[in-house]
């Protein structure tokens, strides 16, 4: 088949490659100059599928709110909220009910542990070479801490994941750099989780893709879907030139905040918002005094990852206001996290561009899961909503929803993964 792909992160990189690799001739439409420029670029590069949970979960709204006065808030609403964001909080407190909560829950995480067997096999079988490491480790700060967390280790359980509680000796012992002078109760140890640089993957998996014949289309501006004709697209290739049309056999939408406009015309409403996380990406300065591989500060909601020579540190959840200024705080909030458990790790101080600090939007559903598959439109799939999650849910996604085009069952149970549960 001849297929379209709109979007070239993560998402649709990942779904450009496994078209082509089941022999489709596939083109991929990208605004940007490169692929994964938006939310793939500096992400904290987590892979950890039994900590993949929805945002919409019981007592969100209730912390949201003690949140608004905290100034370290890993989660914040911000004004003023636009008429789509104060609909999407609507329905995204509806779906913070327990019963809900689970069931999204369970999907999320179906597809996330199936997302990570993909990746591996992917990065086996092609010899891909990334800034990656193994392992991962939740920090507790407190007793209050460890006994949060409690409900979260069950969950574990019941998924079979490999974990352990640790003290604070057995911690350092995993990770000898954390700072001598910040007391600590203990650790969750995920000795199978990982972390990677998710943008070098992109770039290497869309090399693959080239070379299976696939193409890449950049500085390109995709119209809205027509309804007479969905899989016809309108296309422009540069700032000057003049729309084309284009007719494809299928058409796959993975372009983020966007598929929401490009998927109107033809009757799809996608509840989509953007909810903005930060990073700082720096040099370590001193390896013995940096992470092994990736933490998470439990109270802060903060990941500290070891991406080969650098150190990033991500974290925020931000629905709302100004979507192109960076908040001062929570970009003070991941400087105070790293220097509480690595000072001296990375070179910050006096380096000019060194550091790099990074907002970017993570387009997400109110209850959670993304949705992929047909639409309903003849020719119209669509591989969105992925969140905070891209880059742990991605190679799965990409893979279930070429088997669909292929009229082969996914290899993983998609129950309410697809647009039906929008009840659109």
């Amino acid at each position: 088949m001849k297929i379209a792909i709109v979007g070239a992160g993560i998402i649709g990189v990942t779904t450009a490659y496994e078209l082509a690799a089941d022999g489709h001739e596939v083109t991929v439409y990208e605004r940007h100059g490169a692929a994964a420029l938006e939310t793939s670029f500096a992400n904290a590069g987590v892979v950890a599928p039994g900590y993949v949970t929805p945002w919409a979960a019981p007592g969100m709204p209730a912390k949201v709110a003690r949140y608004l006065f905290s100034r370290h808030a890993p989660v914040r609403v911000c004004w003023p909220l636009a008429a789509h964001e104060m609909r999407w909080m609507l329905r995204w407190r509806s779906a913070c009910d327990l019963d809900t909560y689970v069931a999204n829950r369970a999907r999320l995480q179906r597809l996330a542990f199936y997302s990570r067997q993909r990746l591996h096999t992917l990065t086996e079988d092609l010899q891909l070479e990334y800034d990656r490491s193994t392992g991962y480790m939740v920090l507790l700060r407190s007793d209050r801490d460890r006994k949060m967390v409690q409900p979260g280790l069950q969950v574990l359980r019941d998924a079979g994941v490999k974990f352990a509680e640790v003290d604070a000796d057995t911690a350092r012992a995993l990770e000898p750099a954390l700072n001598p002078d910040t007391a600590f109760a203990g650790a969750i140890h995920l000795p199978d989780d990982e972390v990677g640089n998710c943008r070098q993957f992109a770039l290497l998996l869309k090399n693959q893709a080239q070379a299976l014949g696939a193409r890449f289309e950049f500085n390109a501006s995709v119209a809205p879907l027509d309804p007479a004709q969905p899989t016809q697209l309108r296309v422009t290739l540069g700032e000057n030139a003049a729309p084309q049309l284009h007719r494809f056999d299928q058409v796959v939408i993975c372009s983020g905040l966007a598929s929401a406009m490009l998927l109107r015309p033809v009757g799809l409403k996608i509840p989509l918002a953007a909810v903005h996380g930060y990073s700082i990406s720096a040099p370590i300065r001193e390896p013995l005094n940096a992470p092994r591989s990736g933490l998470m500060d439990e109270r802060y909601k903060v990941a500290i990852s070891r991406l080969g020579n650098r150190v990033r540190v991500a974290g925020s959840a931000e629905i709302g206001g100004n979507p192109t200024a960076k908040r001062p705080s929570a970009i003070q909030t991941l400087y105070k996290v790293l220097h509480d458990w690595f000072p001296g790790a990375a070179q910050l101080a006096n380096t000019g561009s060194a550091v790099q600090e990074w907002k970017g939007a993570r387009p997400m559903l109110p209850d959670g899961p993304p949705v992929l598959g047909a639409t309903g439109v003849p020719g119209v799939w669509i591989n969105i909503g992925h969140g905070s999650s891209g880059w742990a849910l991605a190679c799965g996604s990409a893979r279930a929803v070429a088997d669909l085009m292929g009229a082969r069952p996914a290899e993983v149970d998609l129950e309410g993964l697809g647009v039906e549960r929008l009840a659109l």
